[in-house]
Order: C-alpha cells, then sequence, then structure tokens
C-alpha cells in the first residue's frame, strides 16, 4: 500500500517535510494563528476513492495531501489561502486517488480521538467547551483499578474534574450524560453527519 495514505486516517502532531516540490510548497501553507486559526482547522470531509465518507480532518491537512497528489478537492468553499507561489481554493470535500481499506476496528485511543467521540462536551456538566478547556477523566479513578481504555475515559472541564477528584462520579453528586463507547468507523460516520449539517456540501456524500 503507498506509504503516502498510511497516516490519512491518524491525524498527526506535525507535518514532516521531505525535498520533493510538493512538500516544499506544503511547508509554506499559512500556520494557524490568531488571524486565521479558523480558516486552517475548520473541518473537511475525506471520501475514499470509491466516494465512500471515511473521515473528518482539518483544511490544512486536507491542504497538503492536495498538495502532495493524494487526495484531489471535490468540493470546495469561497475562501482562499494562499502560499507564496499561489492561491489555493479552501476544499470542503476531498477525494483520495488511491482506494484505502479502511480496517472494522475501534480508532486509536487517544485525547483527540476521545474529545471528538464526546464532541467537546463535558460528560458531566454538558457544557461544550474549546480542547483548551477539556480534560479526560477516569470514570473508576485509577487509584482504584481503573484503566485508561474508552469505556472508562471521557471528556470533562475542569470545573468538574476538579469537584469529582479521586471518587466515582456517583459519590461526587456526578452523572454521566451517556456511557461512554469506544470510537468505531460508525460512530465516527455519525459524527461526520452531525458535522455535515453545518455544510450542505457535505449532504450528497453522507447518505442521509
Amino acid at each position: 500500500m503507498d506509504n503516502r495514505l498510511k497516516s490519512v486516517l491518524r491525524p498527526r502532531p506535525r507535518i514532516g517535510l521531505g525535498g520533493t516540490p510538493s512538500d516544499a510548497l506544503a511547508s509554506r501553507l499559512p500556520q494557524s494563528s490568531a488571524s486565521r486559526p479558523s480558516v486552517m482547522q475548520a473541518p473537511v470531509l475525506v471520501l475514499n476513492a470509491t466516494f465512500e465518507p471515511i473521515n473528518v480532518t482539518a483544511v490544512r491537512r486536507a491542504l497538503v495531501l492536495m498538495l502532495k497528489g493524494v487526495a484531489q478537492a471535490e468540493e470546495t468553499n469561497h475562501t482562499e489561502v494562499h502560499t507564496t507561489q499561489k492561491a489555493i481554493q479552501v476544499p470542503s470535500v476531498i477525494r483520495l486517488l488511491t482506494y484505502r481499506h479502511i480496517p472494522q476496528q475501534s480508532r486509536a485511543l487517544s485525547r483527540k480521538n476521545i474529545l471528538l467521540r464526546d464532541r467537546n462536551t463535558c460528560q458531566f456538566c454538558g457544557h461544550a467547551l474549546p480542547a483548551s478547556e477539556l480534560t479526560l477523566d477516569h470514570v473508576m479513578p485509577r487509584s482504584r483499578g481503573g484503566r485508561s481504555s474508552w469505556e472508562n475515559l471521557v471528556a470533562c472541564c475542569y470545573g468538574c474534574n476538579n469537584r469529582k477528584g479521586d471518587r466515582t462520579p456517583e459519590e461526587a453528586g456526578l452523572k454521566l450524560q451517556r456511557r461512554p463507547r469506544p470510537f468505531t468507523l460508525h460512530t465516527s460516520r455519525q459524527l461526520m453527519r452531525l458535522i455535515g449539517h453545518r455544510d450542505e456540501k457535505w449532504r450528497k456524500y453522507l447518505f442521509y
């Protein structure tokens, strides 16, 4: 399988740069900053080569995939981003040019995926917050044998986390909004549909 496709479903903390012209161009993409954070971090729907929806990524990652020749834009927004060499329309939907086999298994257990599963919402008080204002809580405290697993980790605001402390939710007088579950491909598609309500360009790809 083409090594360039292996990371499409696995977000990376930074973009590795090589010596190819497309990588050099990708390195000149505008960085997320206080002036344009919403543009480069906006959600983009990723389709397989067969037009099946398989992931949601950020604009910056989508642009890198396009510049590397791994994907092409199927739908765009009216916004443009500018490199030192050209202006590029911001994609709303991209499609991989080579078919990617999607295994039927859970996503990697990570802070980012747990926040995505829980929709950036504290699972105790129900407040939706930016990722920087959320932490992860072990429902059954680690001091009592609680494991770091999909079923025992939830998004939690700092206020509820401090209130809960080293106790179970029941002992702290808190109640979970919903029982935590693994983040499967089925879960991902449900989230795609929810996000897609904000962008009508997604709808024809999401099997409403």
